[in-house]
């Protein structure tokens, strides 16, 4: 697919036959970027949109240009109103923007079309403006009306004192953790519900991307995330229970007991540091997308999250090239 996108500040016609010369003399998309005070990717950017080194031609590629840059455009989905009936209710199904625009390359429900998924998320974010109806952000995993930007980090709140007692960093797991090649180095944490009264474990593998489910039938103190997170361990199969990385939450205050009763090693991240435990944050945002926030999860049962993890477990993954976290977990299971 040939990238169309334009410079802030666009090429102009004297600039192009620069570059035509430029070519004509040998010079380096480098060169000929310093002389027209140009990053040298705008200056590859532009012959190669417009035939190559080989074909390049300044005023075709103006004329090009010229055209690409008339308004208005019809957006895609506005002009493909059965294009945007499937978008829409595969949005509306809770696939992804990505998932969907990766299924339709390869025509997974009957229908082939290329778009792609930032078309989709500019057109579910437009809100009934660009071929799709209003409310479909409602779908996607943070439900946000409009993107968030990232905000500059500020300061470092003061550190508390932990209820965990002794314990280990995350710094000092096992290195193989960090390549993803082995299964069974698990990411753990619990979604809270409404008024912090409900919530649920959810556990990840950080190679296959597999997610295991547990609730709770009272509270979500220590003794009783020992025994929801125990219940998921009894799940994995002993030689693929590794390393559990946690946040520094105080429902884990009996990890020395967890290491014990299920010979696995338990890690802590540090404080206010996300990022240590990617696996699960992203993973969470997704769960995110069933159960909802501010709600009460109490009212998930043991069967409702089953059926959650088997959806999410058998979705197609990019961080998998495609493959789901239940194939590449079924093959490390078959393995032991």
């Amino acid at each position: 697919v040939e990238n169309d996108s334009m410079p802030a500040h666009p090429l102009i016609a004297p600039e192009r036959e620069e570059i035509r010369a430029g070519i004509e003399r040998g010079e380096t998309d480098g060169q000929i970027g310093d002389r027209l005070g140009r990053h040298r990717s705008t200056i590859n950017s532009e012959i190669n949109r417009n035939g190559g080194r080989a074909g390049y031609s300044a005023v075709a590629a103006q004329a090009r240009a010229d055209e690409h840059r008339q308004r208005p455009k019809e957006p895609k989905l506005a002009a493909d109103p059965v294009l945007a009936a499937h978008v829409t209710a595969r949005l509306e199904a809770k696939d992804s923007p990505m998932t969907i625009s990766i299924e339709l390359a390869r025509g997974t429900h009957g229908i082939t079309a290329s778009i792609s998924h930032e078309c989709i998320y500019g057109a579910v974010y437009a809100h009934g403006k660009r071929g799709l109806p209003p409310g479909l952000h409602h779908g996607l995993h943070r439900r946000r009306r409009c993107r968030k930007h990232r905000r500059s980090p500020g300061e470092a709140l003061p550190a508390k004192t932990s209820p965990l007692g002794s314990f280990n960093l995350i710094h000092s797991r096992p290195p193989v953790a960090a390549t993803r090649t082995e299964v069974g180095h698990l990411e753990g944490d619990l979604i809270i519900g409404s008024f912090n009264r409900s919530a649920i474990v959810t556990i990840f593998d950080r190679a296959s991307r597999h997610v295991w489910l547990a609730d709770f039938p009272g509270a979500h103190d220590k003794d009783e995330t020992l025994a929801a997170v125990g219940e998921i361990l009894n799940r994995i199969p002993e030689p693929l229970r590794r390393t559990l990385a946690w946040d520094q939450g105080r429902e884990m205050a009996r990890h020395h007991d967890l290491a014990e009763l299920y010979g696995i090693d338990v890690y802590f991240a540090d404080p206010h540091s996300p990022w240590q435990r990617p696996t699960n944050e992203n993973g969470n945002g997704l769960i995110r997308r069933y159960v909802g926030k501010s709600t009460n999860l109490a009212t998930y049962t043991a069967s409702d999250l089953r059926l959650i993890e088997h959806r999410i477990n058998t979705i197609p993954r990019r961080s998998l090239d495609w493959s789901t976290a239940h194939d590449r977990y079924a093959a490390a299971v078959a393995m032991t």
